[in-house]
């Protein structure tokens, strides 16, 4: 088949996995494996079904970067508990999936997927440096609309959407987006960057909505774009929106830095990281089929071994 890489928002995934599957799957000695058995089976259908030929799980090294905690302090505040003295902040996770994730990165490691992430850096940003530089055609699978910006049918990049379901997956493409939100995905972070996104903890600009945002990207292309005319008294923009606009300028200054993925990380290339799916043989196989009969994993697995059996 014709190489085609698959990028996973992977936290985005073993959460969904986490509450979409029953926590009375469990190891013998009661601890939960939902997440983990989840994931697997996410990873064996989707590669399935998207023909990839190589996949990289993109992690969350950092998944609050303090970079732009200090730009926008309410950036994603709403998903951390109460401070520790003298501590980090940490997000806010169900112990049951904490629990799981060494698991989870153990099994990817067994089964030769590639975990890719970067220092200070979310997995959003290994994504946007994979989809921006890779020479293959790429689908992006995540539930978090921030990724719509990679989306570029010139360069065969497109995103899987998962926040309706494993049963409902929704393709993303440019035409997809435009009928969406009525701009185009290069303009999505803009477009983010002035309605807000609560998800993010991102104000947005008080008194401006989607169809306004849309609306002025649409006029003016890009917020640089609309920030020119709003400071150009023959614009033709009205005295509404540019009051606004004024009364945002301090946000709108660092908003594009923390809404727009960065797109040049130092990363391993593919080869590096070991993107290829291949069979697993020898002692990873031995292993993996140990660890699966002794965490409950064994369908799961197997379904993930048969999958990259094909990939022969």
């Amino acid at each position: 088949m014709p190489d085609r890489l698959m990028l996973l928002d992977t936290a985005s995934l073993y959460f969904r996995a986490f509450y979409g599957v029953p926590d009375t799957i469990r190891r013998e000695d009661g601890t939960p494996v939902n997440a983990v058995r989840g994931l697997l089976d996410m990873i064996a259908r989707l590669t399935t079904d998207y023909d990839a030929t190589h996949l990289i799980a993109c992690w969350d090294d950092d998944w609050r970067p303090q970079w732009r905690v200090d730009l926008i302090p309410s950036y994603k505040s709403h998903r951390v508990a109460e401070e520790v003295a003298a501590g980090p902040d940490v997000e806010v996770v169900p112990d049951a999936l904490e629990a799981q994730i060494p698991l989870i990165r153990r099994v990817l490691e067994l089964a030769g997927i590639a975990v890719v992430g970067a220092a200070g850096h979310e997995a959003d940003d290994v994504v946007g440096t994979y989809a921006s530089n890779a020479r293959l055609p790429v689908d992006v699978v995540t539930g978090d609309r921030d990724l719509f910006q990679v989306v570029d049918d010139a360069r065969q990049v497109r995103v899987i959407y998962t926040a309706r379901g494993m049963k409902n997956l929704e393709v993303l493409t440019d035409a997809v987006v435009v009928e969406k939100y009525r701009v185009l995905p290069g303009q999505y972070a803009d477009y983010a960057a002035l309605r807000g996104d609560t998800s993010d903890g991102l104000p947005g600009v008080a008194g401006i909505g989607e169809k306004t945002a849309s609306s002025l990207l649409g006029e003016y292309g890009t917020l640089d774009g609309l920030l020119t005319a709003a400071a150009d008294a023959g614009s033709g923009l009205s005295a509404s929106v540019r009051s606004k606009l004024a009364a945002a300028t301090d946000y709108l200054a660092v908003a594009p830095a923390v809404v727009n993925v960065v797109r040049d990380l130092k990363l391993p290339t593919l080869e590096e990281a070991g993107a290829q799916l291949r069979p697993v043989a020898g002692d990873s196989r031995a292993e993996l089929e140990r660890l699966a009969a002794d965490w409950n994993l064994g369908g799961s697995v197997r379904r993930l071994l048969d999958v990259l059996d094909r990939r022969r």
